[in-house]
Formats: C-alpha cells, structure tokens, sequence
C-alpha cells in the first residue's frame, strides 16, 4: 500500500520576485510554520523551487485545511518520498492507481535532476506503459480523469495523483503593514481578506460608541477578526471609545454633515494611530455609491484631511460579489448579526451624497476635535485576536 508521507508545497507569485526570491519563501516557510506549529512531528525542508513537509504520522486532512489559508501558496500535494530509480517509480506509480475501477490518466514527469537515466517523455512512457500492461486504464494526454504527477530530483523522487489548490498571493507580512478600520459590517473584513492576500499584515481600529454600542457589537468585531487571522496567524484590534467625539459631532453641526465629519475624524485617529504602529497606509471596505458617505464626493472630502495612503481593495465591487466572497471566508454569517456599530446608530435621516469642503472645515471649527482626538487615542484598548484565542493587551 501506497503511504503518502511528504507534502510538496509549489509557490504562486513568488517566481515573479527575481532577488527577493530567498526572503519571500523563507516568509513562507515561516507561516507555514506558524500555522501548523502545534503539529510538532512535522519535518520541514525547501529548495528554490518547493517547501517539502515531512508528514511523520501527524493528521494529513489537519495540514490539509490548514495549507489552504497560507497565502504564497500556489498548490500542493500529498506525495510518496521514493528513490529515484526506475523500476520503483513504475511500482509505485502503478500501486497508487490500480485499485480504481477503469480510468483514463495521463503521466507527467518532471526531472529536476537532468543526469537521471531517462529523460522526462521517457519516463512517462515507461510508467504509462507498465500501467497499460496491469491493468484496463487508457491513456488520456487531454482531458484524463487521473494526473500521476512525478518529480525527480538528485536522491528523491515525489509522486502524486493529487493536486490541492492553495490560496495564492504573496506570503502575509512580506509587504509591509496597514491600519484597517473594522466595523461588524461585511465589507471591511473582507478588504483584510484581500489586504493579506497582497503579502501586507493587517492591524485594525474599530470604533466603539458606549453605552450605545453595546458588548455584542463589540464581540462580534472580535468574531470576525478571528475569523480572518487564520489567514496572517493574528491580528490586533485597537478599540478607540468614540462616544465624546461622535456626540460633539451631532451637538454642534449640521445632522447633513454628521457623517461626513464623522469619517473625517475617524481618519484623523487613524492616520495618527497608523503612525504610531509604523503602518505604511489605511485601509477601508468602502465601495463606491454604496451609502452616503461614500460617493467619490464624499470620499474626496473625507480623505483630505490625512496625508497618508489609503488602500481599497472592494472599491469597485459589485455587493453581491461582496456577500457571496463574504460567504467563502466565512465572515458573512457573524457580518449580519443584527448588533448595531457607532456608524448604523448615528444614521442621520437625509445625510449629504456630495459634502463641499469648505462646509465641512466650517461645521469642524465649532469643535475642539484635536484634544477629544488625543484623548481617544491615549485611551485605545487593544486586543490580540488569534485562531483559537482572544487576548487583551494595552498599548
């Protein structure tokens, strides 16, 4: 019988990354790692090409559900670790299929190691032909039912007949980091999505409107954060109490504008937080003409009042590709719980689609924003979300 004991790991966008090459598929391995560490008879080696995992009687459907959230991973599969000789890559070839009823399949060799005795379309006949010899199988080059996929290197030779899809990208970390700002909405969990799929690691800031948000709100922000993290291993969450803020803001301007100088003050906090935690941009689910705060005229007066980048991967998004990639990470169903954040409860009933600048600088002059700004971040709690765990830290 044949025993799949090594997982042969293809890289995705890293062949694009000339230099850089080393330092992407050691980030790699490193996740790789991190998301499998509790898996401690795990063996691990890479070369320029693959990440090989030395499997050691550890639960192969484990490292299989895990492996599939690793970004920079372009594919991979569970393979048989044999000698490079012939006559055992024909055994071996020939046991992995025939005891499945009658199939087509097609041989693909790929030799590594170029002093092997037969080159790689010799091989495939060898192989194919020992198999047509045993049993009732045929041979489909275009569109066969079974790959057997063989790769000979120096010593070894791996041997597959399966294919599992990674999650591609770039390794997270590997492209520096973003401050998102993270309601319970659907959006903005999906943008990390797609943020940790460039390589960037996320950190987020939520705001919190006590006594008017309540602990479901918040624990259901901390619900989707760790949703996601399995995809960069953890994620910061930095809690701003905005509640002084945000009822200045109603008191003092116009109910038309308050959203938009709501937002504005949220990407002043962030900007400075952003700073603080070396963050090289913000980040958003905004998506455009979806509410009111987020006409191009609006995000244009919202985002005048910071200097720093601001990253929106679902900018263009059609909302049902939202819900429906929502639905595939596994967010969507925590995103409609009916717990309302700082931004639903303070909906003004006709809120201005397209803010003039001048009138938002205006209705800003009636409010000591930059004290109650610093006030707000001196007094940011932040929690350390992981798979398994939520942690409480403090900056």
């Amino acid at each position: 019988m044949v025993v799949y004991d090594t997982v042969l790991v293809r890289y995705g966008e890293l062949s694009t990354k000339g230099k850089n090459r080393n330092i992407f598929i050691r980030k790699l391995l490193d996740n790789i790692k991190s998301s499998l560490k509790d898996l401690e008879k795990l063996e691990y080696r890479y070369t320029r090409d693959r990440i090989y995992i030395k499997i050691n009687g550890e639960d192969p459907k484990e490292i299989e559900e895990r492996l599939k959230n690793v970004f920079g991973i372009s594919s991979f599969s569970f393979t048989c670790k044999i000698n490079s000789d012939i006559e055992e890559i024909k055994k071996i070839t020939l046991e992995l299929v025939k005891n499945l009823e009658t199939s087509t399949f097609k041989v693909i060799t790929k030799r590594q190691d170029k002093t092997f005795e037969l080159n790689s379309d010799n091989v495939n006949r060898a192989t194919a032909g020992n198999r047509l010899a045993n049993t009732n199988h045929k041979v489909d080059v275009h569109n066969p039912n079974i790959r057997i996929n063989i790769e000979i290197q120096k010593e070894n030779t791996y041997i597959t007949s399966n294919k599992i899809e990674g999650a591609k990208g770039y390794p997270t970390g590997v492209n520096g980091k973003v401050l998102l700002l993270l309601s319970g909405g659907i959006d903005s969990p999906l943008a990390a999505y797609y943020i940790m799929k460039r390589g960037i690691e996320v950190e987020a800031v939520h705001f919190a409107s006590p006594p008017y948000t309540s602990k479901q709100s918040f624990d259901k922000v901390v619900e989707l954060a760790r949703i996601v993290s399995k995809y960069q291993g953890k994620m910061k969450i930095h809690v701003v109490n905005f509640t002084d803020l945000q009822m200045e803001i109603y008191a003092r301007c116009d109910e038309s504008y308050a959203i938009t100088i709501m937002r504005r003050m949220m990407y002043r906090i962030a900007e400075k937080l952003a700073l603080k935690r070396n963050c090289l941009a913000i980040a958003t689910g905004e998506n455009v003409g979806q509410v009111a705060s987020q006409t191009l005229e609006s995000l244009a007066v919202i985002n005048e009042v910071i200097k720093m980048p601001v990253i929106r991967p679902l900018i263009t998004f059609d909302k049902i590709d939202i819900i429906n990639m929502s639905r595939m990470i596994g967010t969507y169903e925590t995103s409609i719980l009916p717990y309302e954040d700082c931004c639903t409860i303070f909906t003004p009933k006709n809120p201005v689609t397209k803010p003039k600048s001048t009138k938002a600088v205006y209705y800003e002059k009636n409010i000591d924003y930059d004290t109650l700004i610093d006030n707000s971040i001196e007094n940011i709690e932040t929690v350390l979300v992981l798979p398994n765990e939520v942690k409480d830290e403090y900056l």
